[in-house]
């Protein structure tokens, strides 16, 4: 699948070409100067694409809840960093993405550090280009030091034109 540029892909492209000891550490200083807040709750960039995106959070006391874990919020930061990011890679810079619904249960104690893998399908990334304005439910999978899914969530993204008619 060919994929449409916009200006996030364009950052990632850039990114591509550094040594892949560097592609982390760019993208994710990169990234944060979009979303501020990135930096602050200590979110990394492990893996850039237009069909799957990760983001790892390290279990420091920074993000923690009382009982030493990753904090149920930062946890739900995760999925929401790693959904929206893979939906901002894709949808165009005419349009405004929006997060419109985050359902998150919350199923275990995590373990550990953290990451989240978003994943789009290729129809999805079709109808970001081509609809006006739309939503979709993006799959997200969270894991812990374990390999388990503490969390099970659904993030629920919408684009719409950024210039009303």
């Amino acid at each position: 699948m060919e994929y449409k540029k916009n200006s996030m892909s364009r950052i990632a492209d850039k990114a591509s070409r550094l040594p892949e000891g560097l592609r982390s550490f760019v993208l994710t200083r990169l990234f944060g100067r979009l979303v501020p807040f990135l930096g602050t709750a200590g979110l990394c960039f492990v893996e850039v694409g237009h069909e799957r995106l990760t983001v790892s959070l390290q279990n420091r006391r920074k993000v923690q809840n009382h009982i030493k874990g990753v904090h149920a919020a930062a946890m739900a930061l995760l999925a929401e960093t790693a959904s929206g990011f893979v939906v901002g890679m894709n949808v165009p810079d005419s349009k405004l993405m929006l997060l419109k619904s985050m359902h998150v249960d919350y199923l275990k104690r995590s373990q550990g550090s953290m990451k989240a893998t978003a994943i789009l399908t290729p129809d999805q990334i079709r109808r970001m280009h081509e609809e006006e304005k739309g939503d979709a439910a993006i799959e997200v999978v969270v894991t812990d030091e374990s390999g388990e899914s503490p969390i099970r969530c659904e993030m629920i993204w919408a684009w719409v034109p950024k210039k009303r008619a």
